[in-house]
């Protein structure tokens, strides 16, 4: 990827460049017997961090369709001989208000303050960090994924800085000095670069981008922070078939906060199709089991396991 594509559009819903139809069915020649979705992503994209409600849905109703693999896209190398005229971007600074808008916009917590006292000089540490992970087990990688973006969207924490890092992967129950240490390394490089292509081999500019491929060699590709129904709609292209596809029932709160441990109130609002005001009152009624905690940031209420 460019270094120069650290563009965040709330019209195109895009991290990246946003050239691209935002669906669109392409031909890749790959023959597989079930569908892949590649959802190339990046720590520090603000319209990823928007999409979570949306994709956290779409993977626990309808996940057992899809093997999915996420790829780490590269959003910022460096601000060496970055600008980015069309969005007033020049300099790090420039960042906070877009990310900002991204968070009203969204309503999913967004602080982007760092922007202006700390900035995040590249993306590519904690990119690097989540494939040494990844190596070991998706799942935790996924984990990683999660609470990095927390920390800098939410908390306000530079993720491109060591400490922090080695911080959000020890709260794993990993050994956080040891796996940045390994994110520093040859292999660490490989293994992003290797990410980097293949976004590259498939057309991939902007982040989230999605792309889902069947057995008869086409594929789906949605461009930007959509809608549930805009992936349902790839979904049901690249299954072709004409039944319905089914999805399988909602996660109880609890059992989402046992992976998360942390839940926003928009999140719950699109995983059980509610208003906000209804989510209040699963919220409360989740606080009557004294297993969580609920709490408020920049104006947006969580759920959060106690003692987390």
């Amino acid at each position: 990827m460019s270094k120069n594509t650290m563009i965040c559009d709330l019209e195109t819903g895009v991290c990246g460049v946003a050239g691209d139809e935002k669906i669109e069915v392409v031909d890749f020649k790959q023959s597989q017997e079930k569908i892949e979705l590649y959802y190339f992503t990046d720590p520090i994209c603000s319209h990823c961090w928007a999409l979570e409600p949306v994709l956290n849905k779409f993977m626990a109703q309808y996940g057992h369709y899809v093997n999915m693999h996420t790829v780490m896209g590269g959003l910022l190398k460096s601000w060496d001989g970055f600008a980015d005229v069309k969005n007033g971007i020049a300099k790090a600074s420039d960042v906070a208000s877009h990310w900002k808008e991204v968070g009203e916009h969204s309503r999913i917590p967004i602080d982007g303050s760092l922007w202006i006292h700390n900035p995040i000089h590249s993306s590519y540490p904690a990119s690097r960090v989540y494939k040494i992970i990844q190596q070991s087990s998706q799942e935790l990688a996924h984990d990683f994924l999660r609470k990095a973006r927390e920390a800098v969207f939410v908390w306000n924490q530079n993720i491109g800085e060591d400490q922090v890092l080695v911080d959000i992967v020890s709260r794993l129950n990993l050994d956080g000095e040891e796996i940045i240490k390994e994110a520093g390394s040859d292999l660490a490089k490989e293994l992003l670069d290797e990410d980097f292509n293949q976004a590259r081999k498939l057309g991939v500019r902007g982040f989230p981008t999605m792309i889902m491929m069947n057995a008869q060699n086409q594929a789906v590709k949605i461009v930007g922070a959509r809608s549930l129904e805009d992936y349902l709609d790839g979904l049901r292209q690249v299954l072709l078939t004409t039944d319905e596809i089914q999805a399988k029932p909602v996660p109880a709160i609890s059992d989402l906060l046992e992976s998360e441990n942390r839940l926003f109130t928009k999140e719950i609002e699109v995983m059980y199709n509610i208003d906000k005001e209804d989510a209040h009152v699963l919220m409360r009624q989740e606080l009557e089991t004294g297993q969580v905690e609920m709490k408020e940031i920049l104006g947006e209420h969580y759920l959060e396991k106690s003692g987390s």
